[in-house]
């Protein structure tokens, strides 16, 4: 016996688990809705003999025009950190690989703080009417996930193109190319921090240790398809990141076109974690956790720690952003202070199990 859950009973009690969640989080906050008041309101949704008669009362509102966009924010950025997380550590065979190791999610960053703090100077410079410009009259916020997509694949692309060479790309020149790129976009939000004004400042501030107060409908239906298409595409290669654990050579003798893989995954994660960041901000350690902890119930095949990292992933941050609205209401705690708080310790914890046992290798 391998000591593990079978995947039927993980997926199952993760989706029972994840919906739970979804239950919760939409009737929290600071309107207490009974939960049989949040599933009348989710069947007006699909009500075809028009809309109820409680459609435009408050908790119906609260729960389909405030919380709902929250709450699928949550599900989606959640499932997708947690997925993109697993698939990088499959890939670099290191357990501490997640999007923030690579220079991904601070590219992001960097993009859309460069619209949020830039975009109005370049406007107000320009003598003629342009409304071509992505960032021409205040519409900043609808173009930040295109500014967070072009920072995360300008990040993927310039470590790629230090860590490839003669056809092959050195996994360890990735990750310290990753750190260094990081880094240099850190400096550059904090410049960028520097010349901020007030109202951009607390804007930064909130947005860089992350949030799901700013999804709303229109942004969702932007980086939904994204995040969707992006969480399924990691998961096909399922067989393939299995086989990189063996090593890159082994995989390639299983049939397996290495380079291909690896180019496809990391425009992938850019593209997700680019979307993911543009509705929610930089939230941490849900990439790096979720996945070990998938590990220890269900074992490392990522046919089953894909998906069910997806729930777990989901269920945790809509968690998570539940704490945020509630702990100190009717003020917000950033998400990103939520994740961290469990996150560290947790990761310290499992990294003291491994020294125990003689398991994490340096």
């Amino acid at each position: 016996m391998s000591g593990y859950l079978s995947a039927r009973v993980t997926l199952g009690a993760l989706a029972l688990l994840g919906g739970a969640s979804i239950l919760f989080g939409l009737g929290s906050g600071a309107m207490t809705i009974a939960p049989s008041e949040v599933l009348v309101s989710l069947a007006g949704l699909f009500d075809l003999s028009g809309p109820s008669v409680d459609a435009d009362s408050g908790p119906s509102l609260v729960v389909l025009q405030i919380r709902l966009p929250r709450v699928l924010a949550g599900v989606l950025v959640g499932a997708a950190l947690a997925v993109c997380g697993a698939a990088l550590q499959g890939l670099f065979r290191n357990p501490l690989a997640d999007p923030g190791l690579i220079g991904v999610s601070a590219g992001a960053a960097l993009g859309a703080m460069t619209l949020i703090v830039l975009g109005p100077v370049i406007v107000a410079s320009l003598s003629w009417p342009a409304p071509w410009l992505p960032i021409a009259e205040g519409s900043e916020q609808r173009w930040l996930p295109m500014a967070a997509f072009a920072g995360a694949l300008g990040a993927s692309w310039i470590v790629h193109r230090f860590a490839a060479r003669d056809g092959q790309t050195s996994t360890a020149t990735l990750l310290l190319a990753g750190i260094a790129i990081a880094a240099t976009a850190q400096a550059g939000t904090g410049f960028l921090t520097y010349l901020a004004d007030d109202v951009q400042l607390r804007t930064l501030t909130f947005w860089s240790l992350g949030s799901l107060g700013a999804a709303t409908w229109p942004r969702l239906a932007i980086v939904a398809p994204l995040l969707g298409i992006g969480i399924l595409v990691v998961i096909v290669h399922a067989r393939a990141l299995d086989a990189m654990l063996l090593g890159d050579s082994e995989a390639l003798h299983l049939g397996h076109d290495v380079e291909r893989v690896k180019r496809r995954l990391l425009v992938t994660v850019a593209v997700v974690v680019g979307a993911a960041v543009s509705i929610s901000g930089i939230i941490g350690f849900v990439g790096l956790v979720v996945p070990h902890l998938v590990r220890l119930l269900a074992g490392p095949g990522h046919r089953l720690l894909l998906p069910a990292s997806a729930l777990l992933g989901a269920t945790l941050l809509v968690g998570a952003d539940v704490l945020a609205r509630t702990l100190v209401a009717p003020a917000e705690l950033p998400i990103g202070v939520i994740t961290a708080l469990f996150g560290g310790p947790f990761f310290l914890w499992l990294l003291m199990r491994d020294r125990r046992r003689g398991a994490l290798t340096p």
